[in-house]
């Protein structure tokens, strides 16, 4: 079981790798640093959204609209850490704690 809450561990840091390289792309295509028509950024941009999106959006829509800044990232990032740590923490905890 302890393995199993490593693996999930593992896989909300790889996911917080994946939204903070959201974040800096879409930064990087904003200031004009990458051209965005160009097909590997597009791909790359496609490939980033299809697995954040469906996280982000749900945030978005419960959050105040704060016109061209967005915090939903971070707000996601937060709960990452807090499940991450809180919650797979605690059931770490409470399988060392009965085995």
């Amino acid at each position: 079981m302890l393995r199993l809450i490593d693996f999930l561990s593992y896989l909300i840091q790889l996911y917080v790798y994946v939204v903070i390289a959201g974040v800096i792309l879409s930064w990087l295509m904003a200031f004009g640093v990458v051209n965005p028509y160009n097909q590997t950024v597009r791909a790359i941009w496609q490939g980033l959204n299809a697995v954040t999106e469906p996280l982000l959006r749900p945030i978005r829509n419960m959050m105040p609209n704060l016109g061209a800044i967005d915090i939903s990232p971070v707000v996601l990032l937060l709960l990452c850490f807090f499940v991450q740590s809180v919650v797979l923490g605690s059931l770490r905890d409470l399988i060392l704690a009965s085995g």
